[in-house]
């Protein structure tokens, strides 16, 4: 087992490292691997089920609603050179949805990210050992399933990338300040090893067993004319090397004792016996693959965010108390989607409240709980959000509730849905929680879901939370908003331009109007419009001979 050392376990995560694979369950399937390939698939499943960190957070109450497993795949995309590599997209989910509790970890992560940003140099290194990694990684697994005729050779060629691996961590990462330094120091330890000194000499031995002096005779017309070996020299010094004489002696002692067994055999035990005294490393190196995919994952993010003209940060991490101020905060969701996302800056008097935003239909309400759900996750990751800059208090849960769509299947009425909704919310939901509701009340008439909803804002003050209720209730908040009856509660408004149109940017207050009418106009749904659509039908029966609803 790897002693559980920041020296030794090179642990990007976390910054008191945790032993998050099975290891003796991996260490088989390493060994098989290593004798003859598998089919696939064991890095991702030694990920499966890794360990993380302690998390408050449950994945069921806003990653299906945010969309967390498509963020991650579209958005954490990124190519070294001209390829880009397949991710364990699955690990990298569960690593976004568990934003670890302690805030010790959030700054560990930041630090590195921050050490990338300012240094490419650091990058392109962590860029080529990932590489490296996923090399190892093919061969152990055989991704590319070709029979290896020569299995010595493919051993040969997996060891090669292991040093490979240990001697560029242990000279690119050595000057370091931030976690990446542990690559440096881990790679440094190993190398110090017997096992590490043993694998130096086999590669050296299968490199060169011998150099030959020639000479050749090269005619007029380029071509050779003569060869003569001048000069034939073992390498004697590496301890893997015999002479010719030990050599023969060697087969001949096997050969009286009954062994039949060739040079690739002897290869084969030499090969077992260097890698089983590395096999901890090995080890090592699958969650340290993990960890640097999700790093250059996010700097994949940041840079697709400048392709599209648009800035990421890692913000300032403040108290509960003091006002949120961030600027161009945009939906990633839209940028993967296509579309272009327009940024806006949010502003609220304190984090700890509760923001009613109004406006029309398809002014972004509901985009923006999105954009506010993967930043507060994403910051809680120690990730970039989706901002030029802005400020973030940490949260021990986010709640999101966006509208559903009526199924066949559901066991009650859309009232009956939505009071199963808010029951769902105050089941799960601790003081000082960041809660996301889409519409909430919308399935029930105005006078009923109003007093509903008051019921339900006025029972989030007493948690303290970080909420963002949209609703489409104009008179109801405006009243709210007039009164101020209930304690820490804010209002937000879709931005219109003189045309009446949405600007996809929040101000204070309480919108005015819904746009129904506009939206119905721009639709074809006013009485003028429906009149003519029954004029034409009308016509259209009476030139088939049917005549509905005549006498």
């Amino acid at each position: 087992m790897l002693a559980a050392t920041p020296t030794f376990f090179p642990d990007l995560l976390h910054p008191v490292p945790l032993p998050r694979i099975d290891m003796e369950r991996t260490r088989l399937a390493v060994h098989l691997a290593f004798a003859g390939g598998t089919s696939g698939g064991l890095f991702s499943e030694a990920m499966a089920d890794s360990g993380l960190a302690a998390s408050s957070w449950q994945p069921s109450a806003f990653a299906d609603d945010l969309f967390v497993r498509r963020f991650v795949a579209e958005c954490f995309k990124f190519k070294i050179g001209r390829h880009e590599p397949a991710l364990m997209t699955q690990h990298l989910v569960r690593v976004l949805s568990h934003p670890p509790a302690d805030p010790a970890i959030v700054h560990y992560r930041r630090d590195i990210l921050s050490e990338l940003v300012e240094q490419p140099a650091l990058r392109g290194r962590l860029e080529e050992l990932y590489r490296l990694l996923c090399r190892l990684r093919a061969l152990l697994e055989n991704t590319a399933a070709v029979r290896t005729w020569d299995a010595n050779r493919r051993q040969l060629d997996l060891l090669g990338v292991l040093k490979e691996i240990l001697d560029q961590m242990s000279a690119g990462f050595a000057g370091a300040r931030s976690g990446l330094r542990r690559l440096s120091e881990f790679a440094a330890r190993v190398q110090q090893g017997e096992p590490y000194h043993s694998l130096v000499d086999l590669l050296s031995y299968d490199a060169e067993l011998a150099s030959v002096t020639v000479r050749l005779g090269i005619g007029a017309d380029g071509r050779v004319r003569g060869f003569q070996v001048v000069q034939v020299r073992e390498n004697s010094s590496n301890p893997f090397a015999n002479s010719p004489v030990r050599r023969w002696l060697a087969k001949l002692e096997m050969f009286v004792r009954g062994f039949r067994f060739g040079q690739s055999e002897v290869m084969a035990r030499l090969l077992d016996a260097v890698f089983a005294g590395l096999d901890d490393v090995v080890l090592a190196l699958i969650p340290l693959l993990a960890d640097v995919e999700l790093y250059l994952g996010a700097l994949g993010f940041r840079d697709r965010a400048a392709e599209a003209g648009l800035a990421v940060c890692l913000p300032e991490l403040v108290g509960p108390e003091q006002p949120r101020v961030i600027a161009g905060l945009f939906n990633p969701l839209l940028l993967v989607s296509g579309f272009a996302p327009i940024p806006c800056d949010l502003v609220t008097d304190a984090f700890a409240n509760t923001v009613l935003v109004t406006g029309p239909n398809s002014g972004g309400k509901t985009r923006l709980l999105q954009a506010v759900g993967l930043t507060q996750l994403l910051a809680q990751s120690g990730l970039f959000i989706p901002a030029r800059a802005g400020s973030i208090a940490l949260v021990p849960a986010l709640v999101v509730s966006l509208i559903e769509e009526s199924k066949v299947d559901q066991p009650e009425g859309r009232l009956g849905m939505e009071l199963l909704r808010i029951r769902s919310l105050f089941e799960r939901l601790p003081p000082g929680a960041m809660v996301l509701l889409d519409e909430l009340c919308s399935g029930t008439n105005p006078s009923e879901g109003e007093e509903i909803f008051e019921l339900v804002v006025t029972m989030l003050s007493r948690l303290w939370p970080q909420a963002f209720i949209t609703t489409h209730f104009l008179t109801f908040a405006a009243r709210l908003e007039r009164e101020r009856k209930i304690p820490r509660l804010g209002f937000l408004q879709v931005e219109l331009d003189a045309n009446r149109r949405p600007t996809y940017q929040f101000t204070r207050g309480v919108a005015r109007t819904s746009l129904a009418s506009d939206t119905a106009e721009r639709l074809g749904v006013t009485g003028e419009q429906l009149l003519m659509l029954i004029d034409r039908n009308l016509r259209l029966a009476q030139g088939l001979g049917t005549h509905y609803g005549q006498a």
